[in-house]
């Protein structure tokens, strides 16, 4: 990538819920030499955006550019080493932003929840990506950071170890946040695409539809991401009941692609799922049963009336509107961790911990967004030599993980 690009970093979206968040944590996280602009559709309120920053981005750059147009994106794309982009849906919004990014060789970093754009991302851009040296990297957010970095780094330690190859996983979430109406947009755009063509519902169902190469993926049978169980089932030391996690079905699929992107490193039968802890009061069996009926309910109901637009009318009137999200206080007392669980084919069992203070899909997605963006920028000679359309472990590996311990990110990996 050429060293005269006007910016190291531009994060597009500056002026939505997360690009704001975003902008702030990298006004104090980013290095005082690194040159940032904020990019979107509107200079008067990038203009605010920026003058609400401080004195430390009064040099920011501002780009305006729209998602819709082409020939805005790739002049953005090409003057910049790194995007990171908060416009989503990404299904909507998000293809042409790749499609620049790939075509001029410039690093790319977003919060997508999205199988279905990254498939299609995947179709179209992996082989540009992968020549002109773009690493386009999706879901780095807590979809799917702490999933995918707890795996990679139980791998690593595998390997120090010489304990074998990873077979069942399974990570564990406990987590206290909201929700974003553009996170339920997201859902919307899956579920209206799904409904336009019904054929693309296989990707969000098959646990390898994101896989690089699906004649090597691991034989080891069906891996649901429906849960309702036993804690202990997982390990002895768990306690209380465990349901289905809404982000199970994207994160899922994220691990796996990792683990071909890397060669298949984690293992020949490596087995993995995700789950929701749903505590161990005498009722946790119930609220497990109802959280893993809720999100089938959920997605049903939402395929249904996206079918047509009297439903769509229906849901535009009961869902949170795009460009809200948690109150600064909410966002404030929020936490989550992820420990994952896994076994290797040596019998050894080991246990990673992710964790982190604030709402996880939005003060700590800043966090994880952020930190992205600037390993993408300042620790390329650190990280894997792939390019493409890539996952946050297979993409950055080790520098992430050190950036994001360095950011107040609890990461460990403990022998069982």
């Amino acid at each position: 990538m050429a060293e005269t690009r006007e910016f190291d970093l531009v994060l597009f979206g500056a002026t939505g819920f997360v690009g704001k968040l975003t902008a702030e944590y990298l006004v104090g996280a980013a290095p005082e030499s690194a040159r940032i602009a904020l990019a979107g559709r509107s200079l008067d309120k990038l203009t605010a955006v920026r003058d609400g920053l401080g004195a430390k981005a009064a040099d920011w750059g501002l780009v305006v550019a729209d998602s819709t147009d082409q020939a805005a994106l790739d002049e953005l794309a090409a003057r910049t080493k790194v995007v990171v982009t908060t416009v989503g849906p990404y299904l909507r919004y998000g293809v042409p932003l790749v499609a620049a990014c790939a075509k001029a060789g410039t690093h790319y970093a977003d919060l997508t929840g999205e199988p279905l754009f990254i498939r299609d991302a995947i179709d179209a851009y992996q082989e540009q990506a992968a020549a002109s040296g773009a690493k386009i990297v999706n879901s780095c957010g807590y979809d799917s950071i702490p999933s995918d970095i707890n795996v990679y780094q139980l791998y690593r330690r595998s390997v120090e170890d010489n304990t074998g190859e990873l077979v069942d996983t399974t990570t564990v979430a406990w987590l206290k946040g909201g929700a974003s109406g553009g996170t339920i947009d997201s859902g919307r755009a899956m579920m209206e695409a799904i409904a336009a063509d019904p054929a693309k519902g296989a990707v969000l169902s098959h646990p390898y539809s994101l896989s690089p190469d699906k004649s090597r993926d691991p034989q080891v049978g069906r891996q649901s991401d429906q849960a309702l169980s036993r804690a202990s089932a997982i390990d002895p030391s768990l306690d209380g009941w465990v349901s289905t996690f809404v982000m199970a079905a994207h994160n899922t699929k994220v691990v796996r692609r990792s683990n071909g992107l890397l060669g298949w490193v984690y293992g020949k039968n490596f087995r993995y799922r995700e789950v929701m802890n749903a505590g161990k009061s005498r009722i946790a069996p119930l609220i497990a049963a109802g959280m893993a009926g809720g999100i089938v309910a959920g997605t049903t109901v939402g395929a249904l009336l996206s079918r047509s637009s009297a439903g769509r009318k229906v849901l535009d009137r009961v869902l949170p509107a795009p460009g809200t999200g948690p109150s600064e206080e909410a966002r404030a007392s929020g936490w989550f961790t992820m420990k994952t669980f896994a076994h290797t084919t040596s019998g050894t069992k080991y246990v990673a911990t992710f964790s982190g203070t604030g709402d996880p899909g939005y003060k700590g997605t800043a966090v994880l967004l952020g930190e992205s963006g600037l390993c993408l920028a300042f620790d390329t000679d650190k990280q894997p030599e792939l390019a493409g359309l890539l996952t946050p472990a297979a993409a950055m590996g080790d520098a992430l993980t050190d950036r994001l311990r360095a950011a107040g990110m609890t990461i460990t990996v403990d022998r069982a």
